[in-house]
């Protein structure tokens, strides 16, 4: 097992990264203060896991578990009103515990869901895909999504701790796994361009989820976001650059609806398209563009993304995103590889002569 540390100060806490996690007594309950316990998951998580965790418990607590719809789809302010009526039903107070046993989505509704609970209670994450490892789990990011715009009513809320257990990986479907090496992919991309070199090297070891490569994939991955988060927890600054691809992806997401694109597809997708844009600027090399494409289609990624959006329907969902100050859009691109920036340099003119070539209208 390996150890991280998130820097937070008073919010600072571990990452546990290793096999058989969920079901480790003593480090889960040394993350839990109170007497209460709120399980968090999904249809398709919940037969797996929920048994095993609630066996991992301490005795003696109250444990309540809701089951939430699996999907993006689902990730919404009336799904999420199913948590506060668990946990009011059942009387859970200000010590209780929230633990997010699933990926992505149930655990910025837990988080969301834990910010928000009578002004604020402790949660843990227990990510169960491989993109909630290296990505959403870790940072504190919480949020449900709006028909308008992804991820745009949440909170910034640490947990208490981040439990990955790899063992879950052995029953990731493949789509679902692939997505998850695109956030992977995005941290070489974006920091460290040793790392983004060792995943080149390892492209088959990945892709048959080797233990030990996949393992070290996490560990570097969520170390690389730790650091970048303990630098800008709110995203004031350099933490933006955790976002590559991600104006395009989100873009992606509302357009397409919820669910039909998984978020990793869409990341994929549009780190495609922030390459590009980052090469026709003359700071990467077309022969780097093309080899990142290469990568991707090996890992059954896409790379393009659908035909059928319209230059004017790129632009309207890219205007909601979060990084958009002052009506200015700013995106995140590539200087090197290994090396992102953010840059507010980009015009409306530009952004459209530039998006024109991937749409059908």
């Amino acid at each position: 097992m390996k150890t991280l540390q998130v820097e937070l100060g008073e919010r600072s806490y571990p990452i546990y990264i290793g096999p058989g996690l969920l079901d480790d007594v003593q480090r889960l309950g040394k993350h839990i203060q109170g007497r209460q316990v709120l399980i968090v998951s999904n249809e398709t998580v919940a037969p797996l896991y929920v048994e095993s965790v609630k066996a991992a418990l301490p005795q003696g607590l109250q444990v309540t578990d809701v089951t939430l719809p699996d999907g993006e789809q689902h990730k919404t302010l009336a799904v999420l009103e199913k948590i506060f009526d668990a946990a009011l039903a059942e009387n859970h107070n200000r010590s209780t515990t929230i633990l997010a046993l699933g990926g992505g989505v149930v655990g910025d509704m837990a988080g969301f869901a834990a910010a928000s609970y009578q002004r604020g209670v402790n949660f843990i994450q227990l990510p169960t895909t491989l993109l909630a490892q290296v990505d959403s789990s870790v940072g504190g990011k919480t949020a449900v999504n709006h028909p308008l715009g992804k991820n745009m009513i949440g909170a910034f809320y640490q947990p208490q701790a981040v439990l990955i257990d790899t063992n879950v990986l052995t029953t990731l479907p493949p789509r679902e796994y692939a997505a998850g090496l695109a956030e992977v992919i995005k941290y070489g991309l974006i920091c460290d361009a040793d790392f983004y070199q060792w995943l080149r090297t390892r492209r088959d070891a990945l892709k048959s989820r080797d233990p030990k490569t996949l393992s070290e994939a996490i560990e570097r991955s969520c170390a690389a976001k730790a650091q970048v988060v303990a630098a800008d927890e709110r995203e004031g600054g350099i933490r933006a650059i955790l976002n590559l691809g991600h104006t395009f992806g989100h873009a992606i997401e509302a357009q397409q609806g919820y669910g039909n694109w998984l978020h990793g597809e869409a990341v994929a997708a549009g780190m495609v398209l922030a390459a590009r844009l980052s090469a026709e600027r003359g700071d990467i090399t077309a022969g780097e563009v093309d080899a990142l494409v290469e990568w991707l289609e090996y890992q059954n990624l896409p790379v393009a993304p659908p035909p059928d959006m319209t230059v004017e329907q790129w632009l309207a969902h890219m205007a909601r995103d979060k990084k958009v100050i002052d009506g200015r859009l700013r995106l995140v691109l590539l200087r090197a590889i290994g090396d992102a920036c953010v840059v507010d340099d980009v015009s409306t003119a530009a952004l459209e002569a530039f998006l024109a070539p991937f749409c059908a209208c």
